[in-house]
């Protein structure tokens, strides 16, 4: 990476021989002729290392030493002072300096020291990512998923969580906007302050204005004391609505306000409440079309669809249930005090087959029906519900009474893998076979002669997952 260092000195031969020195030695280099655009410079814009004059007009060396420290910590500061200044430069030290030097300078010795500085900050840089990273795998742990939608998904959240940027998040019933809600809140700077969660659709329309608003005393009938709102509860945090299209005209515009102005008025009350309050919303309504409609505010709408998250229904990923399957498996086993150790191959073909309309929802429902219903160490196709066991029904594969019992298997393999898109992981997990054998017996197939079923380029191309 190209280091970028930020020189601050009132001398002018001072700060373009040492910009020239610095620039020769490969790195970026920007300048400030004083104190107060020099701490400026330093707070707004990206710089690995400061190289200040101690003695300048405006914000003085220290001050400034003292702000950068503070306020953009793992960022080194190189102090520069003149002959007899001596404790000054100590004290600076002391203060937090990565070093100092006397003029006239030594660039010898100053490129040595930042050379030295800059491998810190490189360290520095390095332990924060892999923290970051950490985190971000903690945070991700409950959202289940590898394919590529998801990994998409995983890096957009990602990019935002950082940000104050307001989030829609949009899928069906049951996918999981909530966890994506919560991951953007734990990975952003706001994760140690208030997270709210508000459903809207939980509430009566005459009860959210006060819910999310709060209300004065005497407010109405049965108000018999001040309440605060769910925004105000947020500041500094984040509040995430969810079903954020089952809201009334009247709140759209209240929540718009808040959107543009960060205010708004409690129920019954005059005083206007100001909020720092990061907005996270999600539906499973189109807003575009409510909003062609009349039935959504078009401004309110591109306020709150700064950054669009989809979430994939899970007919459309697929690839994920194994990882699916296995996590809510080991979670219910345990809530019930039971040991499942496998599922027969019909009852995981059948879950396989099956498309979810109420997406992870209804699969955590029906592992955890069948761990109650199983009887033994295994589930079957028995202990799923009826609408599962009717799709391994249409999954079926027919093989003509007297097929040789080579033929019948080669039927299978090919057959379950041209239905799993090629997917040789996913089949061998179906069919109850190591990978390694059916990798052996396709070559042998390939031997003979026998090209393995698969989906053409239009069938890749129409079933690839909708990111």
């Amino acid at each position: 990476m190209k280091f970028r260092i930020l020189v601050i000195d009132d001398e002018k031969n001072i700060r373009e021989g040492l910009q020239m020195a610095l620039e020769d030695d490969g790195y970026e280099v920007l300048t400030a002729e004083d104190g107060t655009v020099g701490l400026q410079k330093a707070l707004t814009e990206v710089v690995d290392l400061v190289i200040t004059d101690l003695r300048m007009p405006g914000v003085g060396g220290q001050e400034l030493l003292r702000r950068v420290t503070s306020e953009t910590p793992g960022v080194p500061v190189i102090v520069l002072t003149g002959h007899g200044t001596v404790e000054t430069a100590v004290e600076a030290m002391r203060m937090g300096a990565y070093d100092f030097l006397t003029k006239p300078l030594d660039l010898d010795r100053l490129s040595l020291l930042v050379k030295r500085a800059l491998q810190n900050r490189e360290l520095v840089l390095q332990h924060r990512e892999l923290m970051e990273q950490l985190q971000s795998d903690k945070v991700f742990e409950h959202i289940i998923g590898k394919s590529p939608a998801m990994e998409h998904l995983f890096e957009m959240i990602r990019k935002v969580a950082p940000t104050r940027a307001s989030v829609l998040i949009t899928g069906e019933s049951g996918v999981g906007k909530e966890l994506i809600a919560s991951a953007i809140h734990n990975l952003s700077p706001r994760k140690d302050r208030n997270y709210i969660k508000v459903h809207c659709a939980a509430l009566a329309e005459s009860l959210l204005e006060s819910e999310l608003f709060g209300h004065e005393k005497g407010a109405y009938t049965g108000a018999t004391s001040l309440k605060r709102g769910r925004f105000e509860l947020a500041d500094g945090g984040s509040i995430f609505l969810d079903e954020i299209g089952e809201i009334n005209q009247n709140l759209q515009i209240k929540i718009l306000r808040v959107l543009q102005e960060r205010q708004f008025e409690r129920v019954g009350g005059e005083k206007s409440i100001t909020v720092d309050t990061r907005l996270i919303t999600a539906t499973n309504r189109d807003l575009e079309k409510e909003v062609a409609d009349g039935a959504f505010r078009s401004d309110l709408y591109y306020r709150l669809n700064v950054v669009h998250l989809h979430v994939p229904p899970l007919r459309e990923r697929k690839e994920d249930l194994p990882l699916m399957i296995d996590a809510f498996l080991k979670e219910f086993t345990e809530e019930n005090a039971k040991v499942i150790t496998s599922i027969e191959p019909k009852a995981r073909a059948a879950l396989y087959a099956y498309d979810w309309p109420g997406n992870i929802r209804q699969l955590r429902n029906c592992l955890e029906s069948a761990v109650v219903m199983s009887s033994d160490n295994t589930i079957r196709l028995a202990d799923l519900p009826e609408p599962i066991r009717e799709a391994e029904q249409t999954a079926a594969i027919r093989i003509q009474i007297g097929t040789p019992l080579a033929e019948a298997e080669q039927h299978i393999i090919l057959e379950t893998l041209a239905a799993y898109k090629g997917n040789k992981s996913k089949t061998a997990d179906i069919l109850g076979i190591g990978r390694k054998t059916l990798h052996r017996k396709l070559d042998e197939y390939a031997v003979a002669g026998t090209e393995p079923k698969l989906p053409s380029a239009e069938e890749a191309i129409d079933n690839r997952p909708v990111r």
